[in-house]
């Protein structure tokens, strides 16, 4: 019997001849790959066919790496979440407050060019806090008498009329904004030169334009400046621009509602005007013109009454001097007959002064002869 190894088991070249052969096949295709580039495309082929199995291989560590990634990731993005929050935040607060000084700054820059345009000297000042009271439309203003504001000084904004000071304290002083149901101020309708008084409505959103007649001129978008007639408000101040105008029949009056030009109560730092009403005052001495001609009146009627007085006077004094002249003149003659020229004259005077004098001075002018003869 042969006695051989089975097929799988039978040994070929030895393996130092199969060891020397696969160096030198490796080293000549290190060599022509090196020098020529032969094995590329037999790598791209390789590579291809293999990259399923090698990302196949990799999920598992894909997997890990991915749930450690989702770890920090989610981690790092809330904390710049907030970082950003937080600086979303004040950004924008920087942009509010930037905006608010700029608003700030051009309307300082308006009251300061009003100021420097306006021939009235002004003390600027700042509104501090409303008035406890809802039903009326004033504010408190850090200025007060020892900045030299006076009780009645108009308040302006570049804009227009804001109000008036109505109290003083040392260091606040109160402002009647122009809205308020009580305050009143005089106008003009700069197109037609109609003047009449405006006031504030119980609401507070708007102006009553009072006492204009049915046929006055007046049309919706007409402007209203202060007429200046009160000697409070510099007149020329802009107050008011006329909205709507109702005109009815059964009425005297036209209602007329009026908005104002300035924001009353969007506005932070005013304008005091210390304003100096430049009519020179009426004399002491100088009477008012009605009551003057009140006593005009009085004094012609008192003179027509003493004239009336005077002409019934007359007749009741002749005849009461009638019977009195001859006693007197015959007295006179019997205590004196020497005197005779001398004691005609006063009863010549008698005779002709009935008229304005009563006849109780020729009774008395002749005593005096008498009792000289008499001494």
């Amino acid at each position: 019997m042969e006695y051989s190894p089975p097929p799988l088991f039978k040994q070929g070249p030895s393996a130092l001849a199969r060891l020397i052969f696969f160096v030198v096949l490796a080293l000549a295709l290190l060599i022509s790959d090196a020098r020529f580039r032969t094995l590329e495309i037999v790598r791209g082929v390789l590579g291809a066919g293999l990259y399923p199995l090698q990302r196949a291989a990799l999920v598992p560590r894909d997997m890990f790496m991915g749930a450690a990634d989702l770890a920090v990731t989610s981690a790092t993005l809330r904390n710049e979440n907030a970082q950003l929050h937080a600086r979303n935040l004040r950004l924008s607060q920087q942009a509010n407050e930037a905006a608010q000084l700029g608003a700030e700054n051009a309307h300082l820059r308006a009251l300061l060019q009003l100021s420097q345009r306006s021939p009235i000297q002004s003390t600027p000042a700042e509104i501090q806090y409303d008035t406890r009271d809802p039903f009326t439309q004033k504010v408190v203003i850090g200025r007060g008498s020892q900045q030299g504001i006076q009780d009645g000084s108009p308040v302006v904004n570049e804009d227009g009329v804001i109000g008036q000071v109505t109290r003083v304290f040392p260091m606040q002083a109160e402002v009647t904004l122009l809205t308020d149901k009580d305050q009143a101020v005089p106008v003009q309708i700069v197109r037609t030169g109609l003047r009449s008084v405006i006031y504030g409505t119980p609401k507070g959103d708007s102006l009553d334009l009072r006492f204009v007649p049915i046929s006055a001129d007046v049309m919706a978008g007409d402007e209203l400046v202060t007429s200046g007639l009160d000697g409070v408000y510099p007149p020329g101040l802009p107050v008011a621009k006329v909205a709507r105008v109702d005109k009815q029949a059964d009425t005297a009056f036209a209602r007329v509602v009026c908005l104002p030009i300035a924001q009353v109560r969007g506005e932070r730092q005013l304008l005091v005007l210390h304003y100096l009403n430049e009519v020179p005052p009426r004399p002491a001495d100088e009477p008012d013109p009605a009551s003057a001609a009140k006593d005009a009146r009085k004094k012609s009627a008192k003179t027509t009454e003493k004239a009336t007085k005077a002409d019934d006077r007359p007749a009741a004094a002749s005849g009461a001097a009638a019977p009195a002249t001859p006693s007197s003149a015959a007295v006179a003659k019997q205590a004196s007959p020497e005197k005779k020229p001398a004691e005609k004259k006063p009863a010549a005077e008698a005779t002709t002064r009935p008229a304005t004098k009563p006849a109780i001075k020729p009774t008395a002018k002749p005593q005096p002869a008498a009792q000289g003869t008499q001494q």
